[in-house]
């Protein structure tokens, strides 16, 4: 039983859990930010604007974070070029995330009444892939 411990939480493997952890925890920071500029924007901009506004200002503050703290000292080059990357390679978490988040405003009376819940499902939708592509694209 030990040898199977040893194995499975190697440090390597323990150090990556630990920064899915810190990226979830910057996540769940984002998520709050994105749901606030839904709410402040949905009754001047509509609901889809809202969506589409909230999630590059989320996306921003998440990269602030993300590099500061989660990929501390594997962040290099310079820091706009970097925030393109890290846009440019959560395009794809991008889909997943405000694809849903659409899909559930456009059939869900209940998520057109609370955003938040289209904001929640897209959110998992698109966390796993987003982990994987700053960790392998943007903070080598």
């Amino acid at each position: 039983m030990e040898a199977i411990i040893s194995r499975t939480f190697t440090p390597a493997r323990l150090a990556l859990v630990q920064q899915f952890l810190r990226f979830g925890a910057v996540g769940a920071i984002g998520f709050l930010v994105d749901t606030a500029v839904v709410y402040a924007l949905k009754g001047p901009a509509g609901l889809y604007v809202a969506g589409a506004t909230s999630y590059v200002v989320a996306a921003t503050v998440n990269w602030g974070l993300n590099r500061v703290w989660t990929f501390r000292g594997r962040s290099s080059g310079r820091v706009h070029r970097q925030w393109a990357l890290y846009l440019a390679a959560n395009g794809l978490g991008f889909v997943f995330n405000r694809g849903t988040f659409f899909i559930l405003v456009t059939v869900s009376e209940l998520c057109r009444l609370y955003p938040v819940l289209a904001i929640a499902g897209g959110v998992a939708m698109g966390m796993f892939l987003n982990f994987h592509l700053a960790r392998r694209f943007v903070f080598r």
